[in-house]
């Protein structure tokens, strides 16, 4: 299934957490963080101002981000675990 964002909205694939530590203790999984980067899927054209102008998108599909903790709507797709968030929730492009 294809899903189209809209607006600012981005549609991302979260990227697995961490399951060791540096020091390579292996963590369960009720003690990992929730992950906080993905891979853009796709995105919208951009937020829509009063004028009727856009505002593009500062990312593209294929884009690693990282986004805030607490961010965005989970999604199960074709068995496909997505995020759909805003553009003012992602922190940054990881390069």
């Amino acid at each position: 299934m294809n899903l189209k964002p809209l607006g600012d909205r981005i549609l991302i694939e979260v990227l697995e957490a961490e399951e060791k530590t540096k020091g390579g203790i292996v963590l369960p999984e009720s003690a990992q963080e929730k992950p906080q980067q993905g891979k853009v899927v796709a995105v919208g054209k951009g937020k829509v101002k009063d004028d009727g102008s856009v505002i593009p998108m500062e990312v593209k599909e294929g884009d690693v981000i990282m986004f805030g903790k607490y961010s965005g709507t989970e999604l199960n797709l074709d068995d496909r675990s997505l995020m759909m968030l805003k553009q003012e929730d992602v922190l940054g492009i990881i390069e």
